[in-house]
Formats: structure tokens, sequence, C-alpha cells
């Protein structure tokens, strides 16, 4: 049976650590090597920056990551929780961002399992990783 671990995050920059250290923990309950521990973590970055950043004018106002931990296997969804995107970017790198988020993208393809790309109606996104041994 697996174990669920759901994190509500302010889109602020800065918590993206926590939660690279949090799933980081997850990976390592679940059995995996520190160098798979790694690619998840890198993947869970990438994905928590193109929803709470990439393509908006300011930062999510917050977003939602969900984790199933189970021996040998984590799931993990990052998604849009926001009502808008109005925590003001001090600096704007990300203006132009489809092209980097396009990467990031790639980049959490090649390390994970399986990744899937869902898009709301309301302009929303949701980000679904596994990560098998």
């Amino acid at each position: 049976m697996a174990d669920k671990l759901t994190f509500i995050i302010p889109g602020k920059p800065q918590y993206i650590t926590m939660m690279r250290l949090a799933i980081g923990s997850a990976a390592n309950t679940a059995g995996f090597n520190i160098e798979e521990i790694d690619d998840i973590k890198t993947a869970v970055a990438e994905a928590c920056k193109n929803i709470s950043c990439h393509g908006s004018e300011g930062f999510a106002e917050e977003y939602q990551v969900e984790c199933l931990v189970e021996e040998g296997k984590l799931e993990i969804s990052v998604e849009d929780k926001s009502s808008k995107h109005m925590i003001e970017k001090v600096k704007k790198p990300c203006l132009d961002c489809p092209n980097e988020g396009n990467l990031g993208m790639f980049v959490i393809q090649s390390l994970m399992t399986r990744v899937e790309l869902e898009d709301s109606r309301c302009g929303k996104k949701t980000i679904k990783m596994v990560k098998e041994k």
C-alpha cells in the first residue's frame, strides 16, 4: 500500500529547494539509490518551476505537490492550485519562458520513467511523473 504525501506550496521560488529535499527523502524511503534520488529531485524542481512560473507575468500563488510512495516506485503530481499568478517577479527572467519551460519538460522526461502534462480549460497545468526502479 502506498503512502500519500501532500504539500501545498506558496508559489515563491525559494520553496523549490524545500520540495527537492522533501521528495528526495521520500525517494530514499522508496528505496532509490543516490543517483536516482538526484534525478528525481531535479525533475521535481523543474516541474515546480514549470507549474509556478514559466510563461506567466507573476508566480502562482500556490501549487500542490502530491507524492505516492511505494517500494521501488514514486508517483509525483505537481498541480497549479492558484486562482491567479499575482506574486510579482522581482526580476523577470522568465518572460520568454516557453522555450525554457520546454527544456525543463525535456529534462523531466529524460529523468523519469513516465511523464504526463495536463492543461485544464482554465489554463492551469499539472505535471504527473512516475519513477520506477
